[in-house]
């Protein structure tokens, strides 16, 4: 990777967990990133199954099957509306079709097993 470094990956309870991210989804991202040219900040990569459990306790709602325990999303930091109009655009030009837009930041993953071609806020 060229703007990345794995250990951005890590689920935070589990140190070089980044290893269980998928090659494909990370060039994908690289490849986006070198497009925006500005830089990604990963909020979250890879989780384990305790910490996606963690995160959606905080939440107040049930655990999903979420692409970050398979090593295929990632929520990349946004702090306006343009930036947000950068990140979105490049992802979908390195071929991205799953988009999940929040107030700070930008969810992007890669699951085949999910819907295509959708982009969700929360």
């Amino acid at each position: 990777m060229k703007y990345f470094t794995l250990d951005e990956f890590d689920s935070p309870d589990v140190e070089g967990s980044a290893s269980n991210m998928d090659s494909n989804f990370l060039s994908m991202l690289d490849n986006a990133r070198e497009m925006a040219d500005i830089p990604f900040k990963v909020n979250s990569g890879y989780r384990t199954k305790e910490h996606n459990i963690e995160i959606y306790r905080r939440l107040g709602k049930k655990p999903i099957d979420s692409a970050h325990l398979k090593g295929k999303a990632a929520d990349i930091s946004c702090s306006g509306s343009r930036e947000r109009w950068i990140i979105i655009t490049a992802l979908q030009d390195a071929g991205f079709s799953r988009i999940g837009i929040a107030n700070n930041f930008i969810h992007v993953d890669s699951d085949e097993s999910k819907s295509p071609n959708v982009i969700w806020t929360y």
